[in-house]
């Protein structure tokens, strides 16, 4: 009797951290650079006394889905879209180095390239820095050039350049502030076949319709967890009325 509540408790636990799971994902479907989350259960045995046969439910993080999402044009010249593998390197609030796909930049009012929200983004030799009234492109290899207003055409000055690197997929883990981060925590060497699209973003990798199909699954699983554990406890009260005849 307790083998089936252990599992059917334990399930229905896990599964409602999964729908928090997909819930996340449905609700960053429009995140630019944004890279699904993906769960497993997996069983694991109780350890204690008596029989090895009581095993509980646990959600098994496996990782990311590291696909690609779709790269939508935008025309916007601070927008840049990685093509293929890479990453792009970002200051993290507390100084260490990050990592993302969200390619929508800006300025700020003190001239600091940032993303959208408000993290610096990385060059060659630490932030960038954007000089006022100048118009600013972006090349395929990351490298920041500007024209000053007003000025002949061709007068360009090179700023700087984005830090793009192209880490191990199996290094990389998901931080608690959505960026993604190296296990060992060393960072990556610059990688100069990571290209980028100019005037271009990411959308986020999530499909819709997956995501919602999954949902239902876990809606349906926790039904069945919870009809579970409403037939243990109809068949501990038949017992006890056994029990109480003899």
């Amino acid at each position: 009797m307790d083998r089936l509540i252990y599992t059917a408790m334990t399930g229905a636990k896990q599964i409602l951290e999964q729908q928090a799971t997909t819930s996340h994902n449905l609700a960053n479907v429009s995140t630019t650079g944004f890279r699904a989350q993906l769960d497993t259960f997996r069983a694991v045995p109780v350890v204690g006394e008596g029989l090895p046969t009581r095993t509980f439910v646990v959600d098994s993080t496996v990782g990311t889905d590291f696909r690609a999402g779709p790269i939508q044009q935008t025309g916007r010249d601070l927008d840049v879209a990685i093509q293929g593998k890479g990453w792009m390197a970002v200051e993290r609030a507390d100084g260490t180095e990050g990592y993302t796909r969200g390619g929508s930049l800006k300025i700020n009012e003190n001239g600091v390239l940032q993303t959208q929200s408000g993290l610096n983004v990385l060059g060659d030799g630490g932030p960038i820095t954007i000089p006022p009234d100048v118009h600013v492109t972006v090349a395929k290899d990351g490298t920041i050039s500007s024209v000053q207003l007003g000025s002949k055409p061709g007068a360009t000055t090179e700023i700087g350049r984005l830090k793009l690197v192209n880490p191990d997929e199996l290094n990389l883990v998901r931080g608690d502030d959505g960026l993604f981060v190296t296990k060992d925590g060393e960072a990556p060497e610059v990688d100069a076949t990571v290209n980028l699209v100019s005037g271009a973003v990411e959308g986020s990798n999530v499909n819709v319709v997956d995501a919602m199909v999954n949902m239902i699954s876990l809606a349906r699983q926790f039904e069945l967890h919870m009809n579970l554990l409403k037939h243990a406890e109809s068949n501990a009260a038949k017992a006890t009325e056994f029990l109480a005849l003899n």
